[in-house]
């Protein structure tokens, strides 16, 4: 009797087993159904009919297959990449992908939700009101930052962006491409662009997916139905987030910032002032870094200026204001665009409250007319001399533009005693050899490309060109360059400089000889008579006429 009730027993477990496991068999049966379900399409579909940015509703409760077509043949669906496409068969068209593709359901704004990674991220979108954003139909790209990502930043700039409602949307903007971006898809670097406005270039490397080139996507090709998600483990802050000190910290002014630093000035570089910082390259400072003493302190508070600018808003003659209360002008060239004495080197750096441009070197603020920074220089005491017997001091000292070469007190020693002499004591001539050093319009060394020609005061050309970085004038070394004056900039020079009608004819300016010119012409005329005798008669009248007026015919 016991025997068979164990018996029993077993058989009652061993079918509650059995029916246990067709149970199993019949789920993984059914959800492998739905999954092949959901790779089929319940029409014919080719390639050409599987166009980017639309989804197709699937075989199963019509969930929508994201589909993709890149400019560079490349198509997706649900990222997943087809490799042979467009096999007939009698009752359809096969397609063959890369990898299995899993069910979507969710949009980007529910997947941060349920993703507990992106548990910072969820709470900076509801801060910054992205959240209809993330909701809303179309295909974006999220390079959602991680818990790690956001805890890799600085508390006090995490702090600070997180409660600036306009960085805030910058920074997560920055995070959001304008389409959407499957991983299979990218083959080579290629620039996206951002919400922000920026643009970021998603590349790989190997099997990982880069951004800026660098292997920071932890998890790729999470699929929504909006667009798709990628994992990234750095927080991307784009420059319309950041401070001006932070902008000087990630570019090639570091020594720049540094001295502003030193100067205590850091205040205005991680403020909310509305300025622009004028930040000369650290190449700028070969020949060693000076020091911050109080005259470098107020150099330094002239490179800021009182606005935030852009550099392609600028315009020629413009005055900028600083906070050492001088007044800056800009230069705008054919080619490059100057502040003083210092051309911007690259493309501007534009923060949340500041601009940075990079600038060639220290720049200079005017402190004087020409004619007070000739006297204030010794170099210059006989051009100085010479000026005012000229009668040239009021013009130099009057509001202008102008561009001196200024020859130095060695330019006049080199010259004949006879000849310095001779030029001293006529002042007319005297008069026409300066004006002859002097243009109507401001150049700066950093505007003087391969040969530029300007017109003297004089009337004559000037041919300014730089030779192995030296700049030359007419040929000649300049031996100073951008002496800044308020009304316009000085070259120093060692050598005076001849108009062309003082200066000593060269072969090719001789006159021409008149005997030689007739020879000329009366073999020109000859050989035309050889070739065509039918003009020989009239080619005769001309020989004769030329014979009683020589010199032309």
């Amino acid at each position: 009797m016991s025997a068979a009730l164990d018996m029993k027993k077993f058989l009652e477990k061993k079918a509650v087993q059995l029916e246990t496991l067709d149970s199993l068999v019949s789920n993984v049966n059914i959800e492998l159904l739905n999954a092949l379900r959901y790779h089929m399409v319940n029409r014919r579909v080719l390639t050409d009919d599987l166009k980017h940015g639309t989804s197709l509703p699937s075989m199963y409760q019509n969930l929508s297959l994201q589909i993709h077509h890149y400019p560079n043949g490349i198509v997706t669906v649900n990222c997943a990449r087809l490799l042979k496409a467009d096999h007939q068969a009698t009752n359809g068209v096969v397609h063959l992908i890369d990898k299995v593709i899993a069910t979507t359901t969710n949009n980007i704004q529910q997947i941060v939700e349920i993703e507990e990674s992106l548990e910072t991220l969820r709470a900076a979108v509801a801060a910054s009101g992205l959240n209809n954003l993330l909701e809303s139909n179309g295909q974006f790209t999220l390079l959602a930052p991680t818990n790690e990502a956001f805890e890799k930043i600085p508390q006090e700039t995490l702090n600070r962006i997180l409660g600036d409602p306009e960085a805030l949307r910058d920074l997560l903007n920055h995070h959001i491409l304008k389409s959407a971006m499957c991983a299979e898809a990218i083959i080579a670097g290629l620039a996206m662009e951002t919400l922000e406005g920026t643009t970021l270039e998603v590349g790989c490397s190997g099997e990982e997916l880069t951004l800026n080139g660098r292997p920071i996507i932890a998890n790729k090709d999470v699929v929504a139905t909006n667009g798709v998600v990628h994992f990234v483990n750095e927080l991307l802050i784009p420059d319309a987030a950041k401070t001006l000190f932070e902008l000087g910290q990630e570019s090639e002014v570091t020594t720049s910032i540094d001295l502003f630093r030193q100067a205590g000035l850091s205040s205005h570089l991680t403020g909310n002032e509305r300025l622009t910082l004028l930040a000369p390259v650290n190449t700028a400072f070969k020949d060693g870094i000076p020091r911050v003493d109080n005259n470098m302190k107020n150099l330094l508070r002239d490179h800021i200026v009182k606005d935030q600018l852009s550099s392609k808003y600028l315009y020629h003659g413009q005055k900028l204001e600083t906070l050492g209360g001088k007044e800056l002008r800009v230069f705008v060239y054919r080619n490059t665009l100057c502040i003083e004495n210092s051309c911007i080197a690259a493309h501007d750096k534009r923060g949340r409250f500041g601009t940075l441009f990079i600038m060639e070197k220290m720049l200079t603020p005017p402190m004087g007319t020409v004619m007070d920074m000739l006297k204030a220089d010794n170099r210059f005491s006989t051009l100085v001399a010479a000026i005012q017997s000229a009668g040239l001091t009021e013009t130099l000292n009057r509001p202008g533009t102008f561009t001196v070469f200024a020859p130095t007190n060695e330019a006049f020693r080199a010259m004949p005693r006879g000849e310095l002499n001779k030029l001293m004591g006529n002042a007319k001539e005297l008069s026409s050899v300066l004006k002859y050093h002097i243009t109507d319009e401001i150049l700066v060394s950093g505007a003087v490309g391969a040969l530029v020609r300007m017109k003297s005061m004089q009337g004559d050309k000037l041919e300014v060109s730089t030779k192995k970085d030296v700049i030359q004038i007419n040929k000649e070394p300049v031996a100073e360059s951008d002496i800044m004056a308020t009304n316009g900039v000085i070259y120093a020079v060692n050598s005076v400089l001849q108009p062309q009608a003082s200066r000593p004819q060269e072969r090719g300016d001789e006159p021409a000889d008149p005997a030689l010119e007739i020879f000329k012409q009366a073999s020109a005329l000859s050989k035309v008579s050889q070739r065509n005798p039918r003009l020989a008669p009239a080619v005769s009248r001309l020989l004769a006429k030329m014979k009683g007026n020589p010199g032309t015919i």
